[in-house]
């Protein structure tokens, strides 16, 4: 049974099923600039003149053009068409932009952002996410998605979060499964990217699953999880089937 059938209700006026009421259907908080810090990552709003440097850096390091091949941007070659390009991005409220710092070694390393905000129907997005090779792949990136997820579920008050990519971009299509992303389907022709036909590849996850996924981020997030060397013990994977 889906999702939607275990929820329907019965409308007592046609006999039809309608969505479940909601004990509070009042529109969920926007987010702030406002710095989210945990173990190994601290999230800050994007302050161009602190952290173009860094973003800069991150964005042109080793496998920049695979990184950049199926987002909107390409990969910047002049510093200061960057920070103009930060500067824009910076005075938006949506997307809202923020740097990953690594805590480790207090350099910044990348940028996410929240997106497609709709606090009427309590629906954010993760997305023009650019994290460099320092931190993908690492306990760094996982907790980064983590922070964002806790913030939109726990304290503003949303009820999905979702990641949208690519369908060709295999890479984001095996994070957002190993983040507990639930796969949901493709839009078709739904974008003209750098000149080529996208087909999106849709992922989400909801409060119903939130208590579940998060209690699987922090048991890997654990330090106990890691070696001295910061090598993982047990895989996220483990950890949410754990708690499934």
């Amino acid at each position: 049974m889906t999702r939607a059938a275990d929820d329907a209700e019965v409308d007592p006026d046609t006999g039809l099923p309608i969505g479940r009421r909601l004990t509070d259907p009042s529109p969920a908080r926007r987010p702030e600039r406002r710095t989210l810090e945990g173990r190994y990552a601290r999230l800050e709003p994007l302050e161009p003149g602190h952290h173009a440097a860094g973003l800069f850096a991150a964005a042109t390091a080793p496998g920049a053009a695979a990184r950049h091949r199926y987002l909107f941007a390409e990969v910047p070659t002049d510093p200061a068409r960057h920070r103009a390009t930060l500067d824009q991005l910076a005075a938006s409220t949506d997307p809202l932009a923020f740097a990953v710092i690594d805590r480790a070694t207090a350099r910044v390393e990348g940028q996410q952002s929240f997106l497609r905000i709709t606090p009427e129907h309590r629906t954010i997005e993760i997305g023009s996410i650019v994290w460099g090779p320092a931190i993908a792949r690492t306990r760094v990136a996982t907790e980064a998605n983590y922070l964002f997820a806790r913030y939109a579920f726990d304290a503003l008050g949303y009820r999905r979060y979702e990641w949208k990519c690519d369908a060709l971009n295999a890479p984001s299509r095996r994070a957002a499964t190993r983040f507990g992303f639930r796969f949901e389907g493709l839009f078709r022709h739904h974008m003209i990217v750098k000149g080529r036909a996208r087909d999106t590849a849709w992922y989400a996850m909801t409060i119903d699953d939130w208590p579940r996924l998060r209690a699987a981020y922090e048991a890997w997030l654990d330090p106990a999880n890691f070696d001295a060397a910061g090598a993982q013990r047990a895989r996220l994977a483990a950890a949410l089937d754990a708690s499934a």
